[in-house]
């Protein structure tokens, strides 16, 4: 026989073995004959036929086919075995999310095995009908994500249990009496997992932390970051490092610099804001072009590789804001100190310094380690109050200095003159497809016992965008720089993926109700048409619901090695340089930066994307920590205001009640579908919304309610409304 001849015939024998496997496959539980299977692949000549019968034979004496009765063959069911993160709902059923199949595999609370919420696991499917859901078992737990949870104490006469705050955690904490720390019976606690018994109905315990008792405000703080695995305080062998650190600005290091401390420079923070890890510089050139610097606290000078500073900085890799305080990402010698661009002080900063013309256009760049001294410091409202007026003279209204002041005509032109250019780039952007989220933030006005006496919004003016865009610069020309050179350097980049289109259909489905519609013809055309959205729906009633659920149909941005680009600015290099004091992947960046500059060869990407990995994890949790502190604050403010009727947009619909956010200080609660009285609901999935059996009365997705508070529980952060009607 021929090469080719034998190529063609096991290219035939390779292609009926696959048929006989897409058959058998298709209902497992049926045993077929020969004649079934060829009918079924198309199969009438003789040789084929013959090939067929041979194969049947070889796979059931190699156990891949079974043989039930003579001349009948059935599917051998091998149980596939997938990995994955589990994800636990508050009845105890669990999902594995695999990239492997298309839908979730259901694991019922009987089959979790132990396993807890977000632990990464072996689950084994199910032998189900091809139509049916896919439904497995936890086979092994891979890694546990987390071994510490906060709870509450029951005490007993010999022995305790620690009941979990956390919904998704099922289980209680058996805890002996003598690992209980001292902890008395009702307060909160941190406990350790230990061990779990194979005849034991709980897991074992020990108490590690002592956090106070329910509903106290520090307590419930501390509560919510321990809940995340963060810290609140600095180990004392890391302050007592941090403080023995050479704080001084040093002739000699000055000389290995560029010395800047005579250009025009100053910084516009929050009027809160301690570490100012930013500012910029002006100066006009003689060809009538801008020189502007944008300066970076050099966190990376104080900073060295490996060792116990850095390594708590590492392991945090993000400050955390909460509602009423800061957790840094470094100690206060650092943060608020050395690293910080305070006014009239030399500091130590990683400057991008650009030329620009009067159209906003690049002529020339340059990256490189600096000495500055910051002139002024402004508030964004002192700032804005300059760009609005065109006046130097700040009053006593937005001055951040207790008294009116007058700020140089220099620094005027120089505001005046940026804020121009940032418009001009902004336009840019805006035009190559970038997508303008300026979602409200609640913030909360805090007395001396951090109790909320007021709520407020903050809004993203003129003099935000103006740091903004120049912030945006920096970190899109660091990484070009870097990004561009050939061979390829190892870098760390800021990546934001393309949308789920599922996710943005969903969004348009929810959007036509307000009487908008996205546009789905190209990639320019839906951002435009998102831009377009984010901008009619400002001031509307709907505005927080539309912008909320468009960034939730957004890719979440992450730090990588591998760089895609950054869809929601439209950028093709992106990275984060300008905040090192409050993010660990800037100092990487700013130290393979200066290493380049220096000639140096790139480094093992693996390593770098390890530690981008677990910045983007520790930045998504702090992310929840931040939210639920949030959280917790809406509910301890509305506890002062529950005789109160307050008008609500229905910002979420679920089949247990609607979710409801009152427009006048965002604060959202859930009425509860059990205590509609006037009907008896049922949700309804196509139309987001409740609808009443017998009369047809229907809550929907975006339309305006009436509601008072009911209940407020700021242990399970749970705020209930009760349905007053429709406005």
């Amino acid at each position: 026989m021929s090469k080719k001849k034998k190529r063609a015939k096991n290219h035939l024998v390779n292609e009926i073995t696959k048929g006989i496997f897409s058959v058998l496959e298709q209902d497992p539980k049926k045993a077929f004959n020969y004649k079934q299977i060829a009918a079924k692949l198309k199969i009438s000549d003789t040789e084929q036929r013959n090939i067929l019968i041979k194969r049947l034979e070889e796979l059931v004496q190699k156990k891949r086919v079974a043989q039930p009765s003579r001349g009948k063959y059935q599917i051998i069911f091998v149980p596939k075995v997938f990995s994955g993160i589990v994800d636990i709902n508050t009845q105890g059923n669990g999902y594995l999310v695999t990239e492997e199949l298309e839908k979730d595999i259901f694991i019922s609370y009987p089959n979790l095995n132990r396993a807890f919420n977000g632990d990464r696991v072996e689950v084994q499917l199910f032998q189900k009908k091809k139509e049916s859901k896919p439904e497995g078992k936890v086979m092994r737990i891979l890694e546990r994500k987390k071994t510490a949870f906060v709870g509450v104490v029951d005490l007993y006469k010999s022995f305790a249990f620690v009941r979990p705050s956390d919904p998704k955690m099922y289980t209680d904490i058996f805890v002996p009496l003598d690992e209980l720390g001292g902890a008395a019976h009702g307060e909160k606690v941190i406990v350790e997992l230990l061990r779990w018994p194979d005849d034991a109905d709980s897991p074992f315990g020990k108490v590690t932390q002592i956090l106070g008792m329910p509903g106290e405000h520090d307590t419930e703080i501390h509560s919510i970051l321990a809940e995340y695995g963060l810290p609140y305080s600095f180990p004392p062998e890391v302050e007592q490092f941090a403080n023995k650190l050479d704080t001084r600005i040093l002739p000699e290091e000055v000389a290995n610099r560029k010395d800047m401390r005579a250009d025009l420079t100053f910084t516009i923070d929050p009027r809160d804001a301690k570490d100012f890890d930013d500012a910029l510089s002006f100066k006009i050139l003689e060809d009538g072009n801008y020189e502007i610097g944008i300066h970076i606290a050099d966190v990376a000078h104080y900073l060295e590789p490996e060792t116990l500073l850095d390594q708590e900085a590492f392991n945090r890799a993000t400050s955390v804001y909460l509602v009423d305080r800061v957790v840094p990402m470094l100690p206060e010698i650092l943060s608020n100190n050395a690293c910080s661009l305070r006014p009239h002080e030399d500091k130590y900063t990683f400057s991008a310094v650009f030329v620009l013309d009067r159209n906003a256009r690049l002529t020339q760049q340059w990256f490189g380690r600096t000495v500055i001294h910051s002139d002024e410091r402004f508030a964004y409202e002192e700032a804005q109050h300059v760009l609005e007026t065109g006046s130097g003279s700040i009053p006593e209204t937005v001055s951040i200095r207790g008294a009116a002041y007058t700020v140089s005509d220099e620094v005027v032109e120089a505001v005046l003159t940026m804020d121009r250019l940032a418009k001009i780039m902004r336009s840019k952007r805006m035009e190559h497809g970038a997508i303008s989220f300026d979602k409200v933030e609640v913030r909360f006005e805090l007395d001396q016992a951090s109790q909320p006496v007021g709520v407020y919004f903050k809004e993203s003016k003129d003099a935000n965008k103006l740091i903004e865009e120049f912030m945006l610069l920096a970190n899109r020309k660091v990484a070009e720089f870097i990004g561009k050179k050939q061979p390829e350097q190892t870098f760390v980049y800021r990546v934001h993926d393309e949308p789920d289109e599922d996710k943005l259909m969903a969004l348009n489905g929810i959007v036509k109700r307000f009487g908008h519609q996205l546009n789905f013809k190209s990639k320019k055309s839906l951002n435009s048409s998102l831009n377009k959205l984010l901008e009619d729906v400002k001031g509307q009633k709907e505005q927080n619901l539309v912008d909320t659920l468009a960034i939730r149909s957004m890719s979440k941005a992450i730090y990588s090695t591998e760089n895609i680009g950054h869809y929601g600015l439209a950028f093709d290099y992106y990275t984060h340089f300008t905040s090192p004091i409050r993010r660990y992947p800037d100092v990487m960046v700013h130290r393979l930066l200066a290493h380049y500059l220096k000639g140096g060869k790139s480094p093992d990407a693996r390593t770098y994307e390890e530690q981008a990995r677990h910045s983007s994890e520790m930045e998504s949790l702090a992310a929840s920590a931040e939210r639920d502190s949030v959280k917790y604050m809406q509910i301890k403010f509305m506890e002062d205001h529950k005789d109160q009727k307050f008008t609500g947009v229905i910002s979420g619909v679920t089949e247990w009640g609607i979710y409801v956010e009152i427009i006048e200080n965002k604060c959202e609660g859930m009425v509860r579908i059990r205590d509609i009285r006037d009907d008896y609901y049922t949700f309804d999935e196509r139309q987001y919304a409740l609808v009443g059996e017998r009369k047809g009365k229907m809550y929907q997705l975006g339309e305006e309610v009436v509601v008072m508070v009911k209940n407020t529980d700021l242990v399970k952060r749970h705020l209930d409304f009760s349905l007053i009607g429709k406005v």
